[in-house]
C-alpha cells in the first residue's frame, strides 16, 4: 500500500497524506486555534504535529510505514547552492526520525502549481503561481525569491518557462535589488486602506466593489510597468514587504497608521484602483503564458489565487478556455502539492480523481448529551429527517450552524463547518456581519446546486468557492443576501456527491424555489474554522445562532419552534 506524506512547515502549517489513492489533509490551525498558525516569532519553523498525527491515525499508519516525505522549501536565505541541503536538515530535525530521514524538498512554487495541476484532470496546461514570495532564486540575486512563476505542464514534464526576477539598480550605498511581488504590492496597499483588525487583502477586495477606480487609477498605474514577454516591474518599495512608507496621493499621505483618518469613500476608490491594476497585471502575465504554451487550460495557485474577483476576470480575459484554481491555493496547499509530487513522480502512481469537494480532514466527533448549552434544547437521532428539518428552519430565515462529515481543507467553508442562511434578504447579511463582527461591506457567498448554477449566475463558479460570477440581473433581487454591491457573488457549485450539503439544498429548493443557500465559515472573528462538535456547540451559543446541526442531532434555541411539524411541507 504505497503512501506519501506532504508537509508545510511555514505559516499555514499543514500535512497531507496520499495512501492507496486516497488523500487526507489538514491544517495545524484547526488544532492550535491560531489563524494561519502564524508562529509567535517571525521566521520560526514548526512541524504540523497534530495535523500530521491525525493523517497517520486516519490512514491507520505508523511513521515507519511512509514510503516518501516531501515538503515545500521557503527559506529565502542563504541563497547559495547549498541552501537546500541546509533547509532539509533543519526541517528533518522537526520530524520523528523515520520521517525526517525520508524528507526531500521541492520549490515552493512547484508545490503550489502541482496542488492544482495534478488534481485538474488536464493533460496539458499552463501553470501560474503568484504570491508574496517562495523559494530562493539563487546567489546571483541575493535574497531574491520566487514571486511570479509560469509553467508549461504535461504529465511527465514540469517546465518552468517564466520567472519574475528582481531588478538590480545602482544607489549611493551600492547595488539595490528591487523586487516585483504582486502579492506584496496588494498587501502593502491593503494595509493602507483597511483598518487594523480586519483581514487586509480579503477586506480590500470586498471594499473595491463600492469604489470608483478612476479616482486613483492613473496614480496606481504609475507604480507598475507592464513590459514585453509578460514582464511586471513594481516601483520600490511597493513590490517588497513594506509597512512604513507613506503612499502619497495628491497632498495626502496614506500609511498603515492613519487608515481610520481617511474617508471611507476615498478608501473604497483606492481599493477599486488597486484591484483593477492588480487584475490587469495578472491578465497580462496569463496572456503571455498562453502565447508561450498554446495550452487551453490555465492552472492558477499561490496566495494571489485567493482573490476571487481576480479569478473571475481571469476566467473571462486570460486567453485560456478553462481556468482551474487549485482547491487550496494558499500555502497550506503546498503540502498537498508536495504529497502529489511524491505520489505521481517518485512512486509512479496514477493521478487521483478530479475532486468536487475538499473534505479531506477529520470528522467532528459525537455531540455529548451534556454539551447542550443554556438557552438551547437538543433533538437527537433525527437521521433522514435532519435535512428536511434544517431546510424548514432556513426557509423561515433562521441562521443555522452546519457541522457534517469530514472537515474541509483550505480557507473556505464548503458545507462541512458552515453557517447557513436564507439568501433572500439583505437584512440576513447585515445580521450575519454583526454576528461575525465583520465590516458591513463584506459579502457572503452562495452555495448552489451545480445543476442549477447557470440559471442564477452568468458562469458556474467552482466547487471550492474560488471565483466570482455575475448574478443574473433578473435574479439578483431574490438573492440579495449573497449578491455583492457590484452584482457578483463568489459561487460554490455543489455536486451531487457532496457529503450532506447537496441533500439540504435540494430540500431547501423544494420548499422555497431557491436552489442555493448563504454559506459562510463557522468561526469567531480572528479564529480558524472550527473542527469539533464541542467547538461548534460553544460557538453556537457565543454567536447566538438559532440552531446547530451536528451529525443527526439538532440543537434549537429556546425561541425557535420545533421544525419537525412543518418539515415535510414543500412549496
Amino acid at each position: 500500500m504505497p503512501s506519501v506524506l506532504g508537509l508545510n512547515f511555514h505559516h499555514d502549517t499543514s500535512a497531507a497524506l496520499v495512501v492507496d489513492g486516497r488523500l487526507y489533509a489538514a491544517e495545524e490551525e484547526r488544532w492550535s486555534g491560531v489563524k494561519h498558525n502564524h508562529p509567535a516569532r517571525k521566521g520560526t519553523l514548526t512541524a504540523p504535529t497534530r495535523a500530521l498525527q491525525w493523517c497517520l491515525e486516519a490512514a491507520g499508519l505508523e511513521p515507519q510505514d511512509i514510503d516518501a516525505v516531501w515538503a515545500a522549501s521557503m527559506r529565502p536565505n542563504p541563497a547559495a547552492g547549498w541552501w537546500l541541503a541546509e533547509e532539509r536538515d533543519e526541517l528533518a530535525a522537526l520530524l520523528p526520525a523515520p520521517l525526517g530521514e525520508h524528507l526531500r524538498l521541492l520549490s515552493h512554487h512547484t508545490a503550489h502549481v502541482l496542488s492544482g495541476y495534478l488534481l485538474s484532470g488536464h493533460d496539458h496546461a499552463a501553470g501560474l503561481v503568484i504570491d508574496a514570495g517562495g523559494s530562493s532564486l539563487g546567489s546571483d540575486f541575493g535574497p531574491g525569491r520566487e514571486r511570479i512563476t509560469g509553467y508549461n505542464l504535461r504529465p511527465d514534464d514540469i517546465d518552468r518557462l517564466h520567472q519574475g526576477m528582481p531588478t538590480v539598480v545602482p544607489s549611493p550605498a551600492g547595488p539595490r535589488r528591487v523586487h516585483s511581488s504582486l502579492g506584496h504590492f496588494y498587501r502593502n496597499l491593503a494595509r493602507r486602506v483597511i483598518q487594523p483588525g480586519d483581514e487586509p487583502e480579503g477586506s480590500m477586495m470586498a471594499l473595491a466593489a463600492y469604489g470608483d477606480p478612476q479616482r486613483y487609477g492613473a496614480q496606481i498605474r504609475e507604480l507598475i510597468r507592464l513590459g514585453d514577454d509578460g514582464e511586471v516591474r513594481i516601483d520600490h518599495p511597493w513590490g517588497a514587504a513594506d509597512s512604513s512608507t507613506p503612499l502619497l496621493l495628491g497632498s495626502r499621505a496614506w500609511t498603515a497608521d492613519n487608515v481610520t483618518e481617511q474617508p471611507e469613500d476615498e478608501r473604497a476608490d483606492l481599493a477599486a484602483a488597486v484591484q483593477e491594476v492588480f487584475a490587469e497585471s495578472v491578465v497580462h502575465i496569463s496572456r503571455h503564458l498562453q502565447r508561450l504554451t498554446r495550452a487551453s487550460t490555465l492552472v492558477f495557485s499561490g496566495g494571489c489565487a485567493l482573490n476571487s474577483h481576480l479569478n473571475g476576470q481571469l476566467a473571462a480575459d486570460s486567453g485560456f478556455d478553462t481556468l482551474f484554481v487549485a482547491p487550496a491555493p494558499h500555502d497550506a496547499g503546498t503540502a498537498v502539492g508536495a504529497a502529489l509530487y511524491g505520489w505521481h513522480y517518485q512512486l509512479g502512481q496514477g493521478l487521483l480523481p478530479v475532486p468536487t469537494d475538499a473534505a479531506w480532514g477529520p470528522r467532528p466527533g459525537a455531540l455529548p448529551p451534556t454539551a447542550v448549552p443554556t438557552g438551547y434544547r437538543a433533538l437527537p437521532d433525527l437521521g433522514q429527517t435532519l435535512a428536511p428539518a434544517v431546510a424548514a428552519l432556513l426557509a423561515e430565515h433562521h441562521i443555522v450552524g452546519w457541522v457534517q462529515g469530514q472537515l474541509e481543507f483550505g480557507p473556505r467553508a464548503l458545507g462541512h463547518r458552515s453557517i447557513l442562511a436564507h439568501p433572500g434578504h439583505a437584512a440576513t447579511r447585515d445580521r450575519l456581519n454583526a454576528i461575525k463582527k465583520r465590516a458591513s461591506y463584506r459579502p457572503f457567498a452562495p452555495a448552489v446546486l451545480a445543476e442549477h448554477a447557470t440559471e442564477w449566475f452568468m458562469s458556474a463558479g467552482d466547487p471550492f468557492m474560488n471565483r466570482v460570477a455575475r448574478v443574473r440581473r433578473c435574479r439578483a433581487d431574490r438573492i440579495a443576501a449573497v449578491t455583492h454591491h457590484d452584482g457578483t457573488a463568489r459561487v460554490q457549485s455543489v455536486a451531487p456527491n457532496h457529503q450532506g450539503l447537496h441533500e439540504l439544498l435540494e430540500q431547501f429548493h423544494d420548499r422555497t424555489g431557491l436552489p442555493l443557500l448563504l454559506n459562510t465559515s463557522f468561526n469567531r472573528k480572528g479564529t480558524p474554522i472550527l473542527r469539533t462538535a464541542e467547538q461548534a456547540v460553544a460557538a453556537t451559543a457565543d454567536l447566538g445562532l438559532d440552531a446547530l446541526a451536528v451529525g443527526d442531532t439538532l440543537l434549537l434555541a429556546d425561541h425557535v419552534s420545533d421544525p419537525r411539524a412543518t418539515a415535510l411541507r414543500t412549496r
